[in-house]
C-alpha cells in the first residue's frame, strides 16, 4: 500500500554509521537528523524516538496528563492516538469528524469542550490532511486546553503556510515503514517550547539523573531512537519533497481517472493549505456506480494488489466498548467514512504502469 522508498543512499549512510562505531541510542545521526527536522518544519526544538507512538505518550507525560483527566480524540483514527491516554489511565473522549476533509468536526468539537472540560486535545492530520487549526486553536486557547498534534501521517503538509507538526502546543511524527519518510521504525516529538523538549528527552532516557552512576527519581522510558536509524533518517528527509511530489501525482491521475466514473469522492484541501496525500483515499457511493469499497479490495486481492478500507473509528473498537462519542449532529460521520472508504497504493515508488493496471481493474467492475 505504501512501501518505503529508499536506495543506495540509505545504505551508505547505515554503513557510514556502522563504521563510525556509534551503534546506540546516541550519536551523529540522531543529532543532524533532530537539526535538520527542526529546519524543515520550522520548529525550535525535537527529539528523536523510537515510535510516533512513544512520541505521543511522551507529550501526554510533558503536559501532565494523568489519572483524572480529560483528553479528547478523533474517533476516526489509528488505534495508537487514543492509546497512549489509556498508557496515563486517563479519560479518552471521541469527537466524530467531517465528511469534506476527514478530520475532526468542530461543531462536535466545541460540544465536547463544554460538555467533557478536556485537559488536552489530540488533534489528528488525518492521512496528511490538516485539521482547521485556527478554529481549533481559538477554541481550545480559551479554554486553556493544551493541543497535541498527532502529524504521524502529515509529513509536509502545510496549513497556513504553516507545516503541520509545528501548529500545536506539541507535535508528534511518525517514520513507520508506511510513511512519507521511514527510519524503519521511529518518531520525533517536537515544540517551539525548549522545556517541553528537554523534558522528553530526559524521560526518553528512562529519566536518568545527570550523574556518573545510574541515578533515578521518577519513572522513565526506553523511548530513544537508535543512530543508525537516524542515519537512515537523515537520508530520508532529503528526499521528502520528491516523495510528496511522486504522491500527489499518484492521487491527481486516481481523482481524475476514477471520479469521472462518478460515485467516488475524495478528502479536499483545506483552503491556502496543502496535502502530502500520504494515502490516496476515495469514499465510494454505491448507488451512483454500484459497487462497494469491499468489493474493490477484494477484487485488487484476487490481483495481488493491497488495499484497505479507511480506519475503524475507536467508538466501534471493543478496547474502547462505553467511552464517550460526541457527534455534530444526527449522522455518525466515522462509521460511515469507516463503511465506504478505500486506500489505494500510494507509494512513492510506485509504477505509472502499476497505477495505471489499478484504475483498469476498477473501470471494468464499474462498467
Amino acid at each position: 500500500l505504501s512501501p518505503p522508498d529508499v536506495n543506495h543512499l540509505e545504505e551508505e549512510a547505515i554503513s557510514n554509521a556502522i563504521k563510525s562505531k556509534w551503534i546506540a541510542p546516541v550519536g551523529p545521526s540522531i543529532n543532524s537528523f533532530e537539526s535538520e527536522f527542526n529546519k524543515y518544519i520550522e520548529i525550535k526544538h525535537s527529539c528523536a524516538v523510537s515510535s510516533g507512538t512513544a512520541a505521543l505518550h511522551l507529550a501526554l507525560k510533558v503536559l501532565n496528563i494523568s489519572k483524572g483527566d480529560v483528553v479528547l480524540c478523533p474517533s476516526f483514527t489509528f488505534v495508537a492516538s487514543a492509546n497512549v491516554i489509556l498508557y496515563e489511565n486517563a479519560t479518552p473522549i471521541f469527537i466524530d469528524s467531517e465528511y469534506k476533509t476527514g478530520t475532526i468536526d468542530i461543531s462536535a468539537l466545541a460540544k465536547a469542550i463544554i460538555r467533557y472540560k478536556p485537559k488536552a486535545l489530540i488533534a489528528v492530520n488525518i492521512y496528511g490532511q490538516s485539521c482547521y487549526y485556527d478554529k481549533i486553536i481559538k477554541l481550545c486557547k480559551s479554554n486553556n486546553i493544551f493541543i497535541i498534534e498527532d502529524a504521524a501521517e502529515s509529513l509536509g503538509s502545510v496549513y497556513k503556510n504553516k507545516k503541520c507538526g509545528s501548529i500545536g502546543d506539541i507535535g508528534i511524527f511518525s517514520f513507520n515503514g508506511n510513511k512519507i519518510i521511514t527510519t524503519s521504525g521511529g518518531g520525533m516529538i517536537v515544540s517551539n517550547k525548549k522545556e517541553y523538549i528537554e523534558k522528553a528527552r530526559f524521560l526518553s532516557t528512562q529519566s536518568r539523573e545527570k550523574k556518573n552512576h545510574y541515578e533515578h527519581n521518577e519513572l522513565g522510558y526506553n523511548y530513544r531512537m537508535s543512530n543508525l536509524l537516524a542515519a537512515i533518517g537523515v537520508s530520508q528527509l532529503k528526499k521528502v519533497d520528491n516523495f510528496i511530489m511522486k504522491r500527489r501525482k499518484i492521487f491527481n491521475i486516481y481523482k481524475q481517472e476514477l471520479c469521472a466514473l462518478g460515485g467516488f469522492d475524495y478528502f479536499e484541501e483545506l483552503p491556502n493549505s496543502y496535502s502530502n496525500r500520504w494515502l490516496s483515499v476515495f469514499i465510494i457511493d454505491e448507488r451512483v456506480n454500484g459497487i462497494t469499497s469491499s468489493k474493490i479490495i477484494k477484487k485488487l486481492y484476487e490481483n495481488k494488489i493491497e488495499s484497505r478500507p479507511l480506519w475503524k473509528p475507536m467508538h466501534l473498537q471493543k478496547l474502547y466498548k462505553g467511552c464517550a462519542y460526541v457527534k455534530s449532529g444526527n449522522k455518525d460521520i466515522s462509521s460511515d467514512l469507516f463503511e465506504r472508504g478505500l486506500c489505494l497504493p500510494s507509494g512513492s515508488s510506485l509504477k505509472e504502469k502499476q497505477q495505471q493496471e489499478i484504475i483498469r481493474i476498477i473501470k471494468d467492475m464499474v462498467e
